[in-house]
């Protein structure tokens, strides 16, 4: 479940009569921050309603009082749609879940469109919900298979990323970065090469043997609003429009922000239970700690920095979900964390943090100074229980390759040119 904030969405508050108003709605599944767009399935009018009615989907956010939300793009606002309390009940709807199904439009005095009929949950109809299994209730395992980001000889981050610091699903990875090191960059070569690999070009590739589907989240807490529309628009690029992106920028409320984070969280965990792979690119845990360091009331205990300690748990706890699945799924978070800021409260949430993840990847400002990218530092990455994921013949080439830049590790990055007239690792 999300975790309780200052400020409730007045909306989960009201009853329906004041809580509807017109609405558009962008077109599903990807729920993203581009403009909305009007969605209509099917116009018609029920024989017991003088309203017309629209095909409508949105995730679902629950309040305390057990009526309900749901959110075209994750964040609250004008175009979510109502739905009671008994909707939910009848049908066991969890946090997370994306609703499909029928929506009147507003009376009015309401604020809300109203959902009158549930027709699917996670693409599945509604009467199938009652054997789904709980998430906390799933074994975790160490990540087994290997996430194979590498695409085409001259993308070099991420066949670096393959050889030094491997990916499997279900990891819990850090990208440790200063600024200006070229995380960014980064970060959209691994959604490109996951895209590729699994999820557009798996149909072509080697992928198509894997019989679980593999779902590609991104999740930017306190972003810059440029960088928003970037990775977004990239998302739709390399997916064709099946990923989704849940974002918040840096000028919103803290407690604004953190929900988005948590609403995404639990979108992730319902398709895990389904038995998805779902991999999830966080920017960041820094900035994810710091929204909740303002959101939550103040424990009378203050870390170094002004840092309060009980916001490091809702982060952790984000953090923490990321595991594979013993029989099916799994879900995969690779976070970024930012040091060398200048900030006490940085630096601190990177030291909790630090233990947390089995995978790191650190970057060096100094090879970014330089222009040498990817900013990779080799002797400091790495990927715990890693014989996991490699075959045994390939992880004996690795080791080697790894014992030759720890010799020269002052300027075993230079060598990153010499890759590009190398074939891929495959």
């Amino acid at each position: 479940m999300p975790i309780k904030k200052k400020d409730k969405d007045p909306g989960l508050d009201l009853p329906q009569k004041e809580t509807i108003s017109a609405a558009t709605f962008t077109q599903p599944p990807a729920f993203t921050r581009e403009p909305q767009r009007s969605l209509v399935v099917d116009d018609r009018v029920l024989p017991d309603s003088g309203l017309p009615t629209e095909f409508v989907e949105g995730v679902l956010d629950i309040a305390q009082e057990g009526s309900g939300l749901l959110r075209p793009n994750f964040h609250p606002s004008d175009h979510d749609i109502y739905i009671s309390a008994s909707q939910i009940r009848r049908f066991n709807l969890r946090i997370g879940d994306v609703i499909g199904g029928q929506a009147r439009h507003p009376k009015e005095n309401e604020r809300y469109w109203g959902l009158l009929k549930v027709e699917n949950v996670n693409g599945d109809p509604a009467e199938e919900l009652f054997q789904r299994p709980s998430f906390d209730d799933l074994l975790a395992v160490y990540p087994n298979e290997h996430i194979v980001l590498s695409t085409e000889k001259e993308v070099l981050t991420t066949r670096i990323i393959d050889l030094i610091a491997p990916i499997g699903f279900g990891q819990r990875g850090l990208i440790v970065s200063p600024p200006k090191a070229g995380k960014t960059w980064l970060i959209k070569d691994i959604i490109a090469g996951i895209a590729k690999n699994y999820i557009v070009g798996k149909k072509q590739g080697a992928k198509a043997k894997r019989k679980t589907e593999v779902h590609l989240m991104a999740v930017l807490i306190g972003e810059r609003p440029e960088e928003v529309t970037d990775i977004v628009r990239h998302m739709k690029e390399v997916t064709g429009g099946q990923g989704e992106v849940a974002a918040s920028n840096f000028d919103e409320q803290a407690d604004a922000q953190t929900a988005v984070g948590e609403l995404a969280l639990e979108r992730a965990k319902r398709l895990v239970e389904k038995g998805y792979d779902v991999v999830i690119v966080l920017d960041s845990i820094t900035r994810m700690a710091r929204a909740y360091n303002l959101a939550l009331p103040t424990s009378g205990r203050t870390l170094s920095g002004g840092f309060d300690p009980a916001a490091l748990f809702p982060a952790k706890k984000f953090f923490g979900a990321a595991r594979k699945i013993e029989d099916n799924g799994s879900l995969t978070i690779i976070g970024t964390c930012l040091v060398d800021t200048g900030s006490r409260m940085d630096d601190l949430i990177y030291e909790e943090f630090k233990g947390t993840g089995n995978m790191e990847l650190h970057l060096d400002r100094r090879l970014a100074d330089k222009r040498i990218f990817p900013a990779i530092n080799v002797t400091r990455s790495g990927t715990r229980q890693e014989e996991l994921l490699y075959g045994k013949d390939a992880l004996q080439q690795i080791y080697t390759l790894r014992r030759m830049l720890d010799m020269v590790s002052e300027v075993s990055m230079n060598m990153l040119p010499n890759f590009y007239s190398t074939l891929i690792n495959a």
